[in-house]
């Protein structure tokens, strides 16, 4: 009987993580008793809330959680932590490269202003890469609940910074709010800047949702894209263009977008061709990082451990590492398989 792989020893990317989601449950508690911020049960509980985004009262709700816990971030030295703590925890999952997703404007308030937030971001990244050893860049992200314009001054500060390790160009929060095209301005300006175009789309809203974000801002990578699975069409067009949708599986599931594990279209997009980066989205609020992701896959939709490498080399060709990193990687994959 051949052995099961370990998934954590399996090298990969991650490429879907946002910020104050990444922090570890013990960090939050340590935060919110030094700033003496009163939490709300459901953050201190030790298990993850019961979160419905379906709807906007669920949604806001959800915001509302993943607010409380940014607003306990308040000095550099809390930064420093969030992000090395993230690296070490995506090392112990096999992760070789991280690229993590911040609006650096939600933070700008505490940190002095949007240009010296950001840069506290940038230096925090690149001492927890140097200390930890694990590739880190940024994806800057817009909200599509603010002024299109706002988005445009932030790609504008991703391009200037694209020389201290911002990647990419993101945008986030809910998207029922907020058409794509309003936004396709300041998708231009990161991409003629030479940043990796990575919306949100296909999460809550269903496959017309990511046609507008490769049609109106020429998406590379789309975050979540797993309704995109209710039309074959648009299946077809992610997989001839080699779009990565960058899947949270247990994240769709704790906001309500399916039901269960085995309900994520994970077998369809694969099938398809439509290559796939798992992410663990806001682990602080769904529970689970990005080794169990990979477990999904195995548990609840049957992926052997070939189809599992193939994942992992999928996040990795979609990565804006540099090709010796993804060589490098790709390798440890292949040496990950034929260790078993």
């Amino acid at each position: 009987m051949e052995r099961v792989r370990d998934v954590r020893e399996l090298p990969k990317a991650h490429l879907h993580l946002h910020f104050t989601g990444s922090m570890r449950p013990s960090t939050l508690l340590e935060l919110a008793d030094k700033y003496g911020v009163r939490l709300p049960d459901a953050l201190t509980g030790g298990h993850p809330p019961n979160l419905r985004a379906t709807d906007e009262r669920g949604w806001f709700r959800f915001q509302r959680l993943y607010d409380m816990a940014r607003s306990c971030l308040r000095e550099p030295e809390d930064i420093q932590r969030l992000v090395r703590e993230a690296a070490q925890e995506d090392i112990r999952d096999g992760s070789g490269w991280l690229e993590i997703q911040v609006d650096p404007t939600s933070y700008a308030p505490r940190l002095g202003g949007l240009i010296p937030a950001l840069e506290i971001i940038l230096d925090a990244v690149e001492s927890a890469s140097r200390e930890t050893g694990l590739g880190m860049r940024v994806l800057v992200a817009a909200n599509r609940m603010k002024h299109p314009l706002d988005a445009r001054t932030l790609a504008r500060l991703a391009v200037r910074y694209a020389d201290r390790g911002v990647v990419g160009f993101g945008l986030s929060n809910d998207e029922r709010r907020g058409m794509a095209r309003d936004f396709d301005r300041a998708f231009a300006i990161a991409r003629d800047g030479g940043l990796l175009a990575a919306p949100h789309g296909g999460e809550l809203t269903g496959p017309a949702s990511v046609r507008d974000c490769l049609d109106d801002l020429h998406a590379r990578r789309i975050g979540h894209g797993v309704r995109a699975a209710e039309d074959p069409r648009l299946l077809k067009r992610l997989a001839e263009r080699g779009v990565t949708c960058e899947v949270c599986p247990a994240s769709n599931v704790a906001l309500g977008v399916y039901e269960k594990p085995e309900d994520v279209p994970l077998r369809t997009l694969y099938d398809a061709g439509v290559p796939m980066a798992l992410g663990a989205d806001d682990p602080l609020l769904f529970g689970s990082r990005l080794a169990a992701q990979y477990e999904i896959a195995r548990q609840h939709h049957g992926f052997d451990d070939a189809e599992l490498a193939e994942l992992a080399r999928q996040s990795v060709r979609g990565s804006a590492a540099p090709a010796e990193v993804q060589e490098k990687l790709l390798a440890g994959v292949d040496e990950w398989l034929a260790a078993g």
